[in-house]
């Protein structure tokens, strides 16, 4: 056998197969995990607030699900495990910049995808959380609305905080200024909330400020709103459920009613259905499902 085959015969079954193993030890390998996204609080696709949801079999670290979070870029993602008694689950929500303590929509998403996705024959899911304590959704078949329980957060009178009104760019002034756990802003019409246009940086450096609630009465509902909260990465928030912790108990009082109608009136628009239960508050939505994926991190 001439030498120039010979050692091409050599090469090909000596170094090549030690060329692959270089190769394969050099791979980085990736986890594979669902992701969801879903339009929460509306039954059209591109309305309502969109969430994205990544159910887990146990909990990714911290660091990892933010930067999931971040690199979704909506206004929050859900990631959910299984509870040691295998009768619920473990929930918790990151914004792109930082972990919350609730958030409404998410939630929601959550849920819908555990009915519709996971097969679950329950009428009723429970969601344990870090600070939230623990959540319930319901699901209601024969109209597919879905039923938040959430704890209660009434406001207190409060102060207009210093550069709150120029950083929201209106000539307008709220008729009454509330605070729980965001600023709540009262205004005369709806119209004077349709009409404010934040200056979003301004608003995420006023220390006073983590978020802002906008609120009034509603032409054709009970009460509209919108939610600005730039300093957790969401400028505008599509439809909030958990600001109705706070809008729920406020309108009931004034409008001496338990049982309210609302809009969220953001570009993408949402709709509420609202129930004060004194210290628990149920939000009612409909959810759609708009992509169905894998991620691998």
């Amino acid at each position: 056998m001439h030498f120039d085959v010979l050692f091409f015969l050599i090469t090909a079954y000596t170094i090549r197969p030690y060329l692959l193993l270089e190769s394969k030890i050099g791979t980085k390998y990736y986890n594979e995990y669902k992701l969801q996204k879903v339009d929460a609080f509306t039954d059209q696709l591109f309305g309502g607030n969109s969430a994205a949801v990544c159910p887990l079999d146990k909990w990714l670290s911290d660091s990892l699900m933010q930067q999931i979070a971040a690199e979704n870029n909506l206004a929050d993602t859900a990631f959910f495990v299984p509870n040691s008694n295998n009768d619920g689950y473990e929930l918790r929500w990151f914004t792109p910049q930082l972990e919350i303590d609730l958030c409404g929509h998410a939630t929601l998403a959550a849920a819908h995808i555990i009915f519709t996705e996971m097969s679950s024959m329950n009428e009723e899911i429970k969601f344990q959380t870090k600070k939230a304590g623990e959540l319930k959704v319901t699901r209601q078949k024969e109209n597919t609305l879905y039923t938040l329980n959430f704890p209660a957060r009434p406001v207190t009178k409060t102060d207009l905080p210093d550069g709150l009104l120029s950083a929201l760019r209106s000539n307008v002034t709220p008729i009454e200024v509330y605070k729980a756990r965001d600023h709540m802003l009262v205004y005369e019409s709806e119209a004077d909330v349709r009409q404010l246009s934040p200056d979003f940086m301004a608003l995420a450096n006023i220390d006073a400020v983590f978020s802002v609630i906008a609120t009034a009465p509603g032409d054709q509902v009970d009460f509209v709103s919108r939610f600005f909260a730039p300093s957790a990465g969401i400028p505008e928030d599509p439809v909030t459920g958990s600001a109705h912790c706070s809008l729920t108990p406020y309108w009931a009082e004034r409008l001496g009613k338990n049982q309210l109608h609302a809009y969220q009136i953001s570009a993408r628009k949402g709709e509420l259905w609202c129930e004060n239960q004194g210290d628990r508050v149920l939000v009612s939505g409909k959810a759609i499902t708009y992509l169905k994926g894998e991620i691998n991190v």
